[in-house]
């Protein structure tokens, strides 16, 4: 059967337009990987061990595959997904790779299809559909190559030409693992990200106690302000370390607020002796993004913020498995008001980068382009998370250059849980604004010197060059 990965995959129809496309993409198909923000986890490339198994490597940690199996009724339980508490859930990855094959056809026109079958057929050869009738064949492939030295996690980065990749962990992660990464030898970047969501959101659970924590690990007094603030100074700076170059924020809206030095005191006693309500707590999370964005414009680390998202939509879901098990929902963001007091402060710096993303598609051509159009601290991220699909970076193209330009965007990034669907998503939006500057090319508004040169600046350089990697 003939591999389901075509040449000329999401290439335009039209055959000049296809042909620029083709051209564009052979210059830039075979670059280095950069990848500057995700969530592989870091003790893979410390411990090279084999992955455990097909089903444990690609379904149980991949909530885009997951949630919608679960929406057609499959139990979580089904896929193996764990428990916090440790109840039963299946651990046969013969039988969670049996209950994906036979709902394969549920994945029909989604980008979790587009990756998989690259990943099936680049990475293991199989060129038909997973199935019923395929299932035990194609896990029996898939777990005889994991056992390979060429299947281990360092091999699969070389593999996958990654120049660098960047991790994301909590404030109170030891980094145990990139200091394993660090001190072995092995010449593969890998570096982490400063994401300090559980020590500045006051609704996160176990809030207080992170705090202690914080103060702990990095020996100052998290009971007043100025011992808070030092603590993530302390913490940013162990970060850097480790190769840092970014911190992440995950917040509920982009809100940022700017009080002075004393109300943000008084805010921050409500906020530890536990007297704050809510609106205390939404005005702890933007203040804490302005003294963010300070800190960056200090230390250098490249700030992004990740807004947006009704995380854990689900209460009983999130009561038995935890959280990020794909009941993250999209809700509409303001950026125009909400980042005000933060621009007004540190906006016009050009020595900052904050890089916004959304999950808001109608914000792009109504304030983010318009913004980071003008603002010099500001970058647009790529289309993120729900939208990383060909429609969605098509549609944060057309909504964003005619604004903010190419230069005020940061290249991609894969953003993700699902180490081998790493090549595949690169290359998707490597093929996706390869047909963009294509039709730029055939519609007379780009020469085609000019989209050769974007081409390998949206793959490569942007990112580097935003990300400080």
């Amino acid at each position: 059967m003939a591999s389901p990965i075509d040449p000329d995959l999401l290439f335009p129809a039209e055959a000049r337009t296809r042909a620029i496309a083709r051209e564009l993409h052979a210059g830039i198909r075979d670059l280095p990987i950069v990848s500057p923000h995700g969530h592989t986890d870091p003790r893979w490339y410390a411990l090279n061990e084999p992955f455990p198994d097909p089903a444990r490597l690609l379904i149980v940690p991949d909530h885009y595959v997951f949630r919608m199996l679960f929406s057609q009724g499959v139990r979580l339980e089904d896929l193996g997904v764990p428990t916090p508490d440790g109840s039963p859930v299946e651990t046969d990855g013969r039988a969670i790779w049996r209950r994906f094959a036979e709902n394969y056809h549920l994945f029909r026109g989604t980008p979790t299809r587009l990756w998989f079958d690259y990943v099936l057929s680049t990475l293991f050869g199989i060129d038909d559909l997973p199935s019923a009738a395929t299932a035990d064949r194609h896990y029996d492939r898939i777990a005889e190559l994991l056992r390979q030295e060429a299947y281990r996690p360092r091999a699969l980065f070389e593999r996958f030409n990654i120049e660098v990749i960047a991790t994301t962990e909590g404030a109170l992660d030891d980094l145990r693992w990139h200091a394993m990464i660090r001190d072995s030898g092995w010449r593969g970047r890998v570096v982490t990200a400063y994401r300090p969501d559980a020590v500045v959101d006051p609704e996160f659970d176990g809030f207080d106690a992170n705090l202690d924590a914080l103060g702990e690990i990095a020996g100052t007094d998290t009971g007043t302000w100025s011992g808070y603030l030092e603590a993530h100074r302390v913490r940013r700076a162990y970060f850097k370390e480790f190769g840092a170059t970014s911190t992440d924020h995950g917040h509920p809206t982009a809100e940022t607020a700017n009080l002075s030095l004393a109300e943000a005191a008084s805010l921050f006693d409500r906020v530890r002796s536990r007297k704050a309500d809510a609106a205390d707590k939404r005005l702890f999370r933007a203040q804490m993004l302005t003294e963010m964005a300070k800190m960056s414009l200090d230390d250098g680390l490249v700030m992004q913020i990740h807004p947006g998202s009704w995380r854990n939509h689900s209460p009983a879901v999130a009561a038995q498995f935890g959280r990020d098990k794909g009941f993250d929902i999209p809700t509409r963001t303001d950026y125009v008001a909400a980042l005000r007091p933060l621009l007004d402060l540190v906006g016009l710096e050009p020595s900052l980068t904050v890089i916004l993303f959304t999950l808001d598609e109608t914000s792009y051509s109504r304030e983010l382009a318009p913004l980071a159009g003008v603002y010099p601290a500001l970058r647009l991220g790529p289309a993120w998370w729900f939208h990383d699909s060909p429609e969605g970076m098509r549609r944060f193209r057309e909504a964003t250059t005619e604004t903010a330009g190419f230069y005020n965007t940061v290249g991609f990034n894969d953003d993700t849980r699902a180490f081998p669907s790493i090549p595949a998503r690169h290359d998707v939006a490597r093929r996706v604004d390869c047909a963009f500057l294509a039709r730029l090319v055939c519609e007379h508004r780009l020469r085609e010197e000019e989209a050769h040169e974007l081409a390998q600046q949206l793959a490569h350089t942007l990112a580097k060059k935003a990300y400080r990697l």
